[in-house]
């Protein structure tokens, strides 16, 4: 029997490398998307013709219930969510709906539509926020910095409670930061990569950025798509933390692009106040090892084959539309 999976969020990074991951493993994939006067499918494209695209809403029930009813899929991946921590303070209460109402809907219609559909929920390392100890691991408390980081908890602890209170099949995967040539530009590892790119190319002169010490645990999005795929297909329902177990700052980031390409990054690279956060989140390292002995998943790109990929598809992206600048008809 082919499976069925339903993933939202499907036109993001995370979403775009799970659905060619499903698809490799011979799943019939569908994709929940918002109605839009433009598309934004570019990240999914070489794959549309092999899935299938739903139109519904994590802000309307009865979508998410026509959904469900209409796919009948085996397995939900809920990566929808409004993921762009500054924006979070911008936009708390819309940030409050789609990343943690938005979970609950999705639940309750799982709820009414079939029980037996396994759930796995994207959770977040910004969750664990100032962190109570080092490495964060499934027991580790929780201490958002962010509204975020709030609403990513909320989410987490309604999945854990449908599952203890109407035996879902329900998995958060603690999933830290997760990298790749699709990462938006206005994520810190794109911005720096895209950056250094053009300035490589003459094109930009400048880089600015924020808190050039906060440390994170970078690894590559497409290794940790097979963990959340790993989680559902286990005989019994959990919550793991998926991580690299290393972590590195910003600066070493701007270190390893700038010399990567053959420049200096300390003539590129000023510091804009603006870009600090609110309140800060200093640095993040997860412990995988439950992922590791459980599911027997473990990243296969270092942290620097991660930053050379990044560098790699800017530079050639942006002789791209340097070349289609320059022949564009008048």
């Amino acid at each position: 029997m082919t499976k069925r999976a339903l993933i939202t969020g499907i036109t993001g990074q995370d979403g775009s490398y799970l659905a060619e991951f499903l698809l490799q493993k011979g799943y019939e994939v569908h994709g929940m998307v918002r109605r839009s006067s433009t598309e934004g499918f570019e990240r999914i494209q070489h794959i549309r013709d092999r899935i299938h695209l739903h139109q519904a809403d994590l802000l309307d029930q009865l979508s998410l219930v026509r959904l469900l009813a209409e796919v009948r899929p085996h397995e939900v991946y809920n990566l929808a969510a409004m993921s762009f921590v500054p924006t979070s303070w911008e936009q708390p209460l819309l940030t409050g709906e789609f990343t943690a109402l938005g979970v609950t809907r999705m639940l309750e219609a799982i709820r009414h539509v079939d029980r037996t559909i396994r759930f796995y929920q994207a959770s977040s390392s910004e969750m664990f926020g100032a962190v109570r100890e080092e490495p964060q691991n499934e027991k580790t408390p929780f201490y958002p910095r962010s509204p975020y980081g709030v609403a990513k908890v909320y989410g987490h602890w309604i999945t854990v409670n449908y599952r203890e209170s109407f035996g879902i099949f329900a998995c958060s995967g603690i999933l830290f930061n997760h990298e790749s040539p699709r990462r938006g530009k206005e994520f810190v590892t794109r911005k720096v990569t895209d950056a250094v790119a053009r300035i490589k190319l003459g094109v930009q002169e400048k880089l600015y950025l924020g808190n050039l010490d906060a440390m994170r645990d970078w690894g590559f999005a497409g290794d940790y798509v097979e963990a959340m795929w790993l989680m559902l297909q286990q005989p019994q329902p959990d919550d793991y933390v998926v991580a690299t177990g290393e972590k590195h700052s910003v600066r070493e980031l701007v270190e390893l692009a700038f010399d990567y390409v053959g420049l200096d990054w300390k003539r590129y690279v000023e510091i804009d106040p603006r870009l600090i956060r609110p309140a800060e989140v200093f640095t993040l390292r997860g412990d995988a090892t439950k992922a590791r002995t459980v599911l027997g998943w473990k990243p296969k790109v270092t942290f620097p084959e991660l930053v050379r990929m990044m560098v790699d598809a800017d530079l050639e992206r942006v002789r791209r539309e340097m070349i289609e600048r320059t022949y564009r008809p008048l």
